[in-house]
């Protein structure tokens, strides 16, 4: 086991988007001089935006670099078995101050096949909401293909999905097939496979400042739809204090609520590294005599080799994920 690793922080990698807002600054105190910042990549190893380290002696290193340099003591023996030099994870805060397109993700099979990718089975925890937001997940009635490509020709969409009304604290699983999108005035913290493949089906007939509309890939995303797909994507959760509530368990990520006051004394039992999301208040954390603190909005790894740890708090909420 490893005694160089310790508690990691990374920067975060701002990524401004036409329906990006202000509350990742104003609320999640993320540092940045744009206007429009979407999202905020917390930790990721997507070819082309790796994280880089920004606390202690590896700081300055790269998420890759660890993962070729310290394997499974960084994921764990089992995961680095499926995995090896790639994180499969991705972590990120999500401002819509205006609707996401309408979109689905590929599965696992389609991924590789069309985009070498993984696929991209995702949550969403709502770290806050304006009043009368809502989400879009799946469809508001039985549908089929045909059905489907009716509405779409004819640019009515909008009546067969299923607008959900959000507020803080509300929880969603978005699995792969699944027709969704992020409403205006939410910001939630989301959890994901390693992909960034999106099927854009609709954005709301918007355009850029050059008057350009974003791509759509409705030839791609027909065969990715799972019309059959029951609407069971609220996940109900308890919030019992200083302890794991789970939230949601899949193959790809296990994700669970702590509510935080006081002291708690963790053991790594999993065989998989832990991150920790800050989504209210701030904690900290103490491991082989090192502490890090995890401000509201602020994401923390930690590597498999720990085999033991504290969290502590006033009150504070973490998101707690392991593989």
């Amino acid at each position: 086991m490893s005694k160089i690793l310790y508690p990691l922080k990374f920067n975060p990698i701002l990524k401004s988007k036409i329906w990006g807002g202000q509350k990742l600054k104003s609320i999640l105190n993320k540092q940045s001089d744009a206007k429009n910042v979407g999202e905020s990549w917390e930790i990721s190893d997507v070819d082309g935006d790796t994280s880089i380290v920004s606390n202690g002696a590896l700081e300055g290193k790269s998420l890759r670099y660890l993962l070729e340099t310290f394997g499974s003591d960084l994921i764990g023996n089992k995961n680095y078995q499926v995995f090896g030099d790639k994180f499969p994870l991705l972590i990120k805060f999500i401002d819509a101050k205006e609707d996401l397109s309408i979109q689905l993700h590929p599965n696992d099979k389609l991924a590789a096949e069309r985009h070498n990718s993984f696929g991209k089975t995702e949550m969403w925890y709502t770290v806050q909401a304006d009043t009368d937001s809502k989400l879009i997940v799946g469809f508001n009635q039985d549908m089929t293909p045909e059905k489907y490509l009716s509405h779409l020709k004819d640019n009515s969409l909008t009546e067969i999905l299923n607008f959900d009304s959000v507020k803080k604290g509300d929880t969603y699983f978005i699995e792969v097939g699944r027709v969704h999108a992020i409403g205006a005035g939410v910001l939630v913290a989301e959890i994901q496979q390693t992909s960034d493949i999106t099927y854009r089906v609709y954005d709301w007939d918007r355009v850029d400042d050059q008057g350009n509309a974003r791509e759509l890939h409705n030839d791609l995303a027909i065969d990715a739809i799972d019309f059959n797909m029951p609407n069971n994507f609220r996940v109900n959760y308890s919030k019992e204090q200083n302890t794991p509530n789970s939230m949601v368990s899949c193959p790809y990520f296990t994700t669970n609520y702590i509510e935080v006051s006081g002291t708690i004394k963790k053991e790594n039992i999993k065989d998989s590294f832990y991150i920790y999301m800050c989504v209210d208040g701030k904690a900290k954390i103490t491991a082989y005599g090192k502490t890090e603190y995890l401000n509201k909005g602020e994401t923390l790894l930690l590597p498999a080799s720990i085999e033991s740890y504290e969290i502590q708090a006033e009150k504070a909420v973490l998101l707690e994920v392991f593989v």
